[in-house]
C-alpha cells in the first residue's frame, strides 16, 4: 500500500493557504517541491535529514536537467517547511539554511519598446469585441496588471472619477494603481457595451459574448492576435504588457521604489531586473548612434 500524504506537510500546505493566503497556482508549486523532499530516504523523520541530505538533492536535480532558478525555489520551499517544522517543535535545525542554488544566467523579460506599444494599442472598431480589447490592453499597459489581476477586476475596483483601480494581487495584496488617461477613454467607451452584454449580474469589467467573465486564455488568444493584425513580428504575451509598463516608466523615472509599488512586488530585487532591459535600450541606442560603436562594413 503507497503512503498517504504527509501530515507535517499537509499541515504547512494549510499554513500556506489560509494565513499566507497564498494562491492556487502558488501552492501546487510548493506541493510539487515538497513531493520531491518527501521521497529522501529519511522522510517523513525531518529530524534525521541534514545539509548534506539536501545539497545531494539539489546536485541530483541540477544533473537532471532543472534550471538554477528551478533549484533556488526548490532550496527556498524547503527553507520554509524547516522554519515551519522549527516553529512546530518538529526540528531545532533547518539543513536547507545557508546552502545556495547553482548560478545560471538570468533570463530578461521580453517588452516592448515605446513605438512598438503605440502600434500595439493604435486600433479602433465598432463592435462590442474591439471595444473590449481596446480598453482591456490600454488598462493592463497602462496600469501593469497581471493577467490574473485584469481578468478577476470587478466593477467595484474600477474608479475612473479618481482615475484608480484596485486589484487583487500575489498573496491575495490588495493594491491601487492610477489609470492613464487614455485608458481611462478606452473604459469608458466599453462601459456601455458592456452593458448590453452582460448576464445574470456578472460583476466582471471585461466579459466574453456571452455576458459572462472573459477567460485567461482569452486574453492570450486576443492579445497574440490583435499584435499579429497590428504587424508586430514577434508574439505577444500579457506579461510582456506589464513588462513594457515597469520598463517605459523606470526609463522615464529612475524611481525604482515607485515602480517596484506600482507593480506590486514584495522584494525590490525583484523589480531590479527592470534597470537591466533600461541598460539593454541605452546599449542598443548607443551601438546605433555613436561613431565608434558601429561594426566595420555597417
Amino acid at each position: 500500500m503507497p503512503a498517504g500524504p504527509d501530515p507535517q506537510i499537509e499541515r504547512y500546505l494549510r499554513h500556506l493557504e489560509h494565513e499566507r493566503r497564498l494562491s492556487a497556482h502558488t501552492l501546487k508549486g510548493y506541493r510539487r517541491d515538497l513531493s520531491v523532499l518527501s521521497n529522501l530516504p529519511a522522510a517523513p523523520d525531518w529530524a534525521q535529514i541534514g545539509s548534506h541530505d539536501i545539497r545531494a538533492l539539489a546536485a541530483r536535480r541540477y544533473r537532471e536537467g532543472l534550471s538554477g532558478g528551478s533549484i533556488a525555489r526548490l532550496l527556498s520551499t524547503v527553507r520554509g517547511f524547516y522554519d515551519f517544522l522549527i516553529r512546530e517543535d518538529v526540528c531545532t535545525h533547518n539543513p536547507a539554511k545557508g546552502l545556495r542554488p547553482p548560478r545560471t544566467a538570468r533570463r530578461l523579460p521580453s517588452a516592448l519598446d515605446a513605438d512598438q506599444t503605440g502600434r500595439l494599442l493604435a486600433f479602433e472598431g465598432k463592435d462590442a469585441p474591439d471595444i473590449r480589447d481596446r480598453a482591456l490592453f490600454e488598462l493592463m499597459y497602462s496600469s501593469g496588471l497581471r493577467l490574473s489581476e485584469i481578468v478577476s477586476l470587478d466593477l467595484d475596483g474600477l474608479d475612473l472619477a479618481q482615475g484608480l483601480v484596485r486589484v487583487v494581487g500575489k498573496g491575495r495584496k490588495v493594491r491601487e494603481v492610477p489609470i492613464g488617461r487614455m485608458a481611462r477613454e478606452a473604459a469608458r467607451a466599453w462601459l456601455p457595451v458592456r452593458e448590453g452584454l452582460v448576464r445574470n449580474g456578472e460583476t466582471a469589467v471585461f466579459l466574453n459574448r456571452r455576458g459572462g467573465r472573459l477567460s485567461p486564455r482569452s486574453v492570450q488568444q486576443r492579445l497574440a492576435r490583435r499584435a499579429l493584425l497590428q504587424g508586430l513580428d514577434r508574439h505577444v504575451h500579457p506579461h510582456m504588457l506589464r513588462h513594457s509598463f515597469a520598463s517605459h516608466l523606470l526609463e522615464s523615472s529612475g524611481d525604482l521604489r515607485a515602480v517596484q509599488e506600482l507593480l506590486g512586488h514584495a522584494d525590490i530585487g525583484t523589480t531590479q531586473i527592470y534597470t537591466h532591459l533600461d541598460f539593454q535600450h541605452l546599449a542598443k541606442v548607443y551601438d546605433a548612434a555613436h561613431p565608434r560603436a558601429r561594426r566595420r562594413g555597417d
